[in-house]
Order: C-alpha cells, then structure tokens, then sequence
C-alpha cells in the first residue's frame, strides 16, 4: 500500500516508497513489509468528517442524552482522523473533534452569560485536544517505527496511545488556574461496563483503559500480519477483542465494606439561589427552612446545599436563630453552606457544622472555580472583557482547612459543588478518614441545562472510586443519595422543594485508587511520553547523516 500524499515531506518523497515496500529505513536497518502502511494517514476529506463525528459522539456520551456507549466509536473516530498524519495537520484535525466536544457538552456555561464564555472555554479546552492529538498521531508514526513486531503494533503501541490520551486529561485537568476536569473519557463511563473499576485506578485510570482497549482493536484491525503464508483472520481478531473486552469486564467489583448507616435528612430548597436571580436576602435561607422535616423521626443529621444558610450565622443572629429552630426542632445537627467574611475582608465559601449550641467546625472551599467565584488576573481579563469580569464583584480566596468534618458521631467528607471534580480532594477525603460524602451544591445558575446531571454522574464516580456512600445534595437539582456501588438509593424531583430521608451506609473500607490513583495516573502520563520521546527519529537521522558523508 503506498504511503499517501498528505504523510510524505517533498524531501521524503523519493525515499517512502522503499520504506513501504521493504527497503532499508533511514537508520539502516531492515523495515517489514507494510510497516509503514499500517497506520498510514487517512486524505484530509475523510480525516476531517471524521473528526467531526467523533467529537459530537463523545458528547453525546455525557448528560444528556448520556449515551456512554457512544465514547466507544467516538474514540475511535478521532484515533483514526489523526494516526499517522504530520504534527500540523494532527493539530487541526485535533482542534476540530475537541470544538465539536466541547462546544455542545458545555453549552450550559452560557446559560446565562451568553456566548462568549462558552465560546471561550470551549474553544480554549479544545486547544488540548489539538496538543495530545499531536502526541497520539506521533505514537502511531514514532512508535509504530520502532517496534517490529505484529504484536507490539497490536498491544504495545496503544498503551502508549491511551497513556498519552490519559496524559493529555490529566493535564488539562490541572492547568490553567486548577484546570478543567470536566469531559474526561472515564467520567462518560458512570453508567457503563467498566465503572467498577474507578476503585482500582481512579477516573483517569478507567480512561486509560477505555481508550486502550478502542485503539486495540483498531490495531487488531489495521496492523499487517509480516510475513509470507500468514493471511489476515478476521474471526481471530474479531474473538481476540472480544477476550481483551472479557478480561477487562472479569475484574470484580471492589469488595466495598460498610459499618453501619446514619440517617440524613437532606433538603433541596429550590429557592431563588441563582447569582442573577437578585432575590431579598433571607429568600434562600427561607426555603431551605420551609422544605425542611422537621418532624421527621431518628434523623442523626441535617444536611443543606452549597451557600444555603447565605451568610456567616455568627454575624447574622437571624440566621443563627432559623438554624437553631432546625436544629431543636428535628433534634439533630446540620452541615450547611454560607459565604463568610474574614475580620480582614476575606471571603470563603464556607460549609460549617452548626449544633444546639451553635457554629462548631468549617470548612472553606480550598479551589474557588476560575471565572465564576473569582477572577484570576482580573487586571488582564477586564481590559479583554470589561463588561463580562464586572458582572463577578466578589473573589473568593481558597481555604486551607481539611475538607472533612466530624459530625454526629461520623467523619464526612466535604464537597462544594466542582470540588467533586478535583482529584486530589476526592483523595483528601478518602485520606482523612471520610465515611461518607456531602457534596453540596448549587446549581441554580444552569436551570434547564445539563450541567446539573454531568456533575451528578462525577459525583457517581467519585462513591464508586472511593468506596464511600455520597449525598448529592443541591439547591434545585439533581438530589441524590448514591451507594459505594454507585447506585441510586434515594432521589427526589428536580425544581421541587422537599427533602430525602436516607439511611446512608457508612464506609469503611481503603480501595487502592484513594491509595494510589493519582500516582497510576502520574505514571501512565510520564510513561507514555517518555516512550514516545524515545521514539523519536531525530537522533537516527543525525546518525544516518553522518553515516552518508562518510561514505
């Protein structure tokens, strides 16, 4: 198979051929048949809709419709718009797939901003997808090169591949300013076959093995057996897939262990929470109180959204005497949410721990979303978008407190709102001894969109790599209370003021991603990179060079 136009230099041109049909390779040794060939470049007319379509699958594969099957040939589709094709095309075709990702998946961020932000954290996290689809198209050029053998071409190479995909995710999640770890591979699969094993590797760890077992079989699909009297066996590849997809799926579900349950009454409000909802102060706090239980029996804990109570109780003794007539009237604790002020003008989003006799412990959200509850260098961005950074008066500064609180007579871990995104928080937790997880939140700037019910099934990932039970509990929705198996055991309506009374199982056992996920993730990332620099042929072209003037 020749080699196409779009993956031949003018200055290569006369020497790919060779290559390709078994001639020697420009460090001197001996190139199989077809080892070129095998991840050839796909022309740019069907490399393009390719990428397209991929990028809109992956989307499709995350609330709504949360389609997690489609990550499948999403995956597929952007692997083989951009194998083997040059760094520059690569960065393009990677560019389009990330734009045609983001730009539907994150359609809530305009919800009420309008286009631009959208327009600019999309277009921004696309410039990702450009960055590792630039590795990932040197993989199957570099690598695929260096590795002679039918196997390593099948197995190998898409280790590599998935490392750096997992690379690329980990990175994006973690800068700028925190990152953004929405959209990962593994945090589509909530709902799908290889979700158990979020407490084996963590999140990053399940797209690495999605994205590994996809590239797999388009190895097992593409790669040329060598050889003369070894034909292509479709049944032998097709069943060879299917046993990768069977070893995988055997892995048990980590043996979860709980030690008994409280009882937590959590209640969404649905009240006027929203930035630009301008209610009266007090709206909030009110409608928290009035869809609360009091009556209900054996609660051992009250729980309320993210920025619930409003404002600091020991500052506003309204607050404190509405909480204390929750507290006495239900005969329990509560873990509610406020924005709190320093003596030195310092603001928190701040969830606390408020008994009979009044505020006990906090804890202050340690990584304030960029552009949303602060602005990093606001003297920058409001010479870009003065009108835009003006509508944000108030930066929250990070706390430095642990994230996990101890309350009727249990440790919980502590999640406000994106905090539920942020891997090493999710460790924190686990570290600390969390036996369960509040992730309170508020929701009520992205009413009517998906955002709600993407950071929902985060949240399910997180229970299941944890191993810990997790309330989900919002201003408007989606409440729930999920399992450490991820499931759903108790939920209520969005948009409806009420609450759920659950017996929660408390968790007690150490799964090894809240042990070593983020350490899995560091080395696939390094790993895959690291064996892709190795690759590289600049050193064999030095050494060919100096090899033909001395000849």
């Amino acid at each position: 198979m020749p080699v196409p136009e779009s993956d031949v230099r003018p200055q290569d041109a006369a020497s790919t051929a060779p290559i390709a049909s078994g001639a020697h390779a420009t460090d001197g040794r001996a190139a199989p048949a077809g080892r070129r060939s095998d991840f050839a470049a796909l022309p740019l007319a069907q490399a393009f809709p390719l990428a397209v379509i991929g990028g809109v699958l992956f989307a499709l594969a995350f609330p709504s419709p949360g389609w997690w099957f489609l990550a499948y040939p999403a995956l597929a589709c952007m692997l083989l718009a951009v194998m083997g094709q040059r760094a520059r095309r690569a960065a393009w075709l990677g560019y389009v797939s990330g734009a045609a990702f983001w730009l539907p998946a994150i359609s809530w961020a305009g919800r009420y901003l309008g286009p631009v932000p959208w327009f600019a954290l999309a277009l921004f996290e696309a410039a990702f997808f450009a960055l590792g689809s630039v590795a990932i198209a040197l993989a199957y050029r570099w690598v695929a090169r260096v590795v002679p053998s039918t196997a390593g071409r099948v197995w190998g190479l898409p280790a590599v591949v998935a490392a750096l995909w997992t690379g690329r995710e980990w990175f994006s999640g973690s800068w700028p300013y925190g990152g953004f770890a929405w959209g990962r591979v593994g945090l589509s699969q909530s709902q799908g076959p290889f979700t158990h094993l979020a407490a084996y590797v963590g999140v990053l760890g399940v797209t690495f093995v999605v994205v590994y077992c996809v590239a797999v079989v388009l190895s097992l699909a593409l790669v040329v057996p060598r050889g003369p009297g070894r034909p292509v066996r479709v049944p032998a590849r097709v069943a060879t897939a299917g046993l990768l997809v069977a070893a995988v799926l055997a892995v048990p579900a980590w043996p979860t262990a709980t030690s008994g349950t409280i009882r937590i009454e959590s209640v969404q409000g649905d009240g006027p929470a929203g930035y630009f909802d301008r209610a009266a102060p007090g709206s909030v706090l009110n409608a928290q109180v009035a869809a609360t239980d009091v009556e209900a029996k054996g609660v051992d804990l009250v729980v309320w959204p993210e920025a619930s109570a409003e404002f600091d109780p020991r500052q506003q003794p309204v607050i404190a005497s509405a909480l204390d007539q929750v507290v006495d009237a239900v005969g329990a604790p509560m873990v509610a949410g406020a924005i709190t002020q320093t003596s030195s003008g310092v603001l928190h989003n701040t969830s606390f721990v408020w008994t009979k006799d009044g505020w006990q412990s906090s804890y202050d959200k340690k990584r304030p979303v960029p552009f949303g509850e602060y602005v990093p260098d606001r003297w920058f961005f409001s010479k870009l978008a003065p009108s835009l950074i003006g509508l944000l008066q108030r930066d929250y500064t990070p706390g430095t407190k642990p994230n996990v609180l101890s309350v009727a007579g249990v440790r919980a871990g502590i999640a406000i709102c994106f905090d539920i995104v942020d891997d090493g928080l999710t460790t924190d937790m686990a570290r600390g001894g969390a036996q369960v997880i509040l992730a309170q939140t508020n929701n009520a700037d992205f009413d009517g969109t998906d955002e709600n019910l993407q950071q929902l099934e985060i949240a399910r990932m997180r229970a299941i790599e944890t191993g810990r039970s997790l309330v989900n509990i919002s201003t408007v929705g989606a409440s729930q209370v999920i399992d450490p198996t991820g499931r759903t055991i108790d939920r209520v309506p969005a948009y409806t003021a009420t609450s759920m009374i659950t017996d929660v199982p408390l968790g007690t056992t150490t799964t090894p991603a809240t042990l070593a996920a983020g350490s899995i993730a560091l080395l696939l990332s390094l790993g895959g990179l690291l064996t892709l620099l190795a690759c590289a042929p600049w050193g064999r072209r030095r050494t060919h060079r100096r090899t033909a003037r001395r000849a």
